[in-house]
């Protein structure tokens, strides 16, 4: 396993890709010009899974011989994990490596949606002290390719069927942003109407807070919505949980949030996970509270899913109560609380991979 030092883990392209020509994280046009002679029909039967036969996209022959000579391997399901909450936990082998989604059925007024938590590295460099992707240190980038191709191999085990019906995050393993050049590949061949033809509104990427970087999201043609994992409301906290505010603390946060070109009806989602006795006093809701009020906003608090890895509790239920009031009475806008799914199959990012790891099943050169 590689770790980098935090100063070293900024460039999107520090640790090797898969090839570029993956057919799975190449638009239509990209097709045509590698030859695939129908590349807008040929996308379309490699991009929506509920039309594959026998696992692979309902292609000719010499079209599949082809397509093979760029890159057609997906990430294969290794394990599955289905908790008693609905949600399964979902091991993935990319090459050598493994990483993780979640999938998350809920029942809405329209019908059954689904929301897929997806990763975007293998390991994380930003060394966050509750997360249990950390303690994996930074091993490489996700290619476009492979984490388009995490969605593709879920959608085909597990649904749905209709895209409509689906919401993405990127919130599984990894920090997005410092893989931004792959990551918005990949939104762009998510949102093509060729393929899946998702909203850009209905995928949602979660930052530890890269500031330059949220600019640049901000700035894409197809742009997906923002989250911002904060998890404290003083310099002094955030740096202890969160080394990524040494180099961008609040005060540059908060003004690259309020640049940040929101559309209309649009929020920024603040992610604050709550950790016992550590962050969850009532004059932290008042200063998280102060901390959103320039910028529009949703603040979503999570409850520490607890795993081995990191010496932190979640509140009392009570005590949750009380911060989410607290933060309404200081008219904090949107707030809700966001139970964790599958906390009986280890839902915690970087679990499932760790305990599959230390079985000795991984075969990998990785996932250790």
């Amino acid at each position: 396993m590689r770790r980098l030092p935090l100063e070293l883990a900024w460039p999107a392209g520090d640790a090797p890709l898969r090839a570029a020509s993956d057919a799975w994280g190449l638009l239509p046009e990209e097709l045509a010009e590698r030859g695939i002679a129908s590349g807008a029909a040929t996308f379309t039967a490699l991009a929506r899974p509920w039309r594959w036969v026998a696992g692979r996209p309902d292609l000719s022959p010499r079209l599949l011989a082809a397509l093979d000579a760029i890159g057609t391997d997906l990430p294969s399901i290794e394990r599955t994990e289905r908790s008693e909450d609905g949600s399964v936990k979902v091991l993935l082998r990319t090459g050598p490596d493994l990483v993780e989604a979640v999938h998350m059925p809920r029942q809405v007024a329209a019908g059954d949606r689904v929301t897929l938590c997806i990763s975007s590295q293998v390991g994380c460099a930003m060394g966050c002290s509750f997360c249990a992707t950390a303690s994996m240190g930074f091993i490489r980038q996700l290619s476009a390719g492979e984490i388009v191709g995490q969605v593709l191999a879920v959608l085909h085990a597990l649904g749905p069927r209709h895209p409509g019906d689906l919401t993405l995050v990127f919130m599984g393993m990894g920090e997005p942003l410092h893989n931004l050049d792959q990551v918005a590949r990949a939104v762009r061949v998510l949102c093509n109407p060729l393929g899946l033809g998702l909203s850009p509104r209905r995928i949602t990427v979660s930052t530890s807070g890269l500031v330059p970087q949220i600019a640049e999201l901000g700035a894409l043609s197809v742009r997906p919505l923002l989250a911002i994992s904060l998890n404290a409301t003083t310099d002094e906290q955030r740096r202890e949980l969160m080394p990524i505010n040494r180099r961008y603390p609040l005060a540059e946060l908060r003004a690259g949030l309020e640049r940040f070109p929101l559309r209309a009806r649009e929020r920024i989602t603040v992610e604050y996970v709550l950790l016992a006795g550590v962050n969850d006093a009532l004059v932290d809701a008042e200063r998280l509270a102060a901390f959103t009020s320039s910028f529009a906003h949703h603040i979503n608090l999570i409850p520490f899913n607890a795993h081995a890895h990191a010496p932190y509790r979640a509140p009392a239920e009570a005590h949750v109560d009380r911060f989410a009031r607290a933060l309404a009475e200081q008219r904090a806008g949107l707030v809700t609380i966001r139970h964790s799914r599958g906390r009986d199959v280890q839902g915690a990012c970087g679990q499932l991979v760790r305990a599959y790891a230390r079985s000795g099943r991984h075969g990998g050169q990785h996932a250790s």
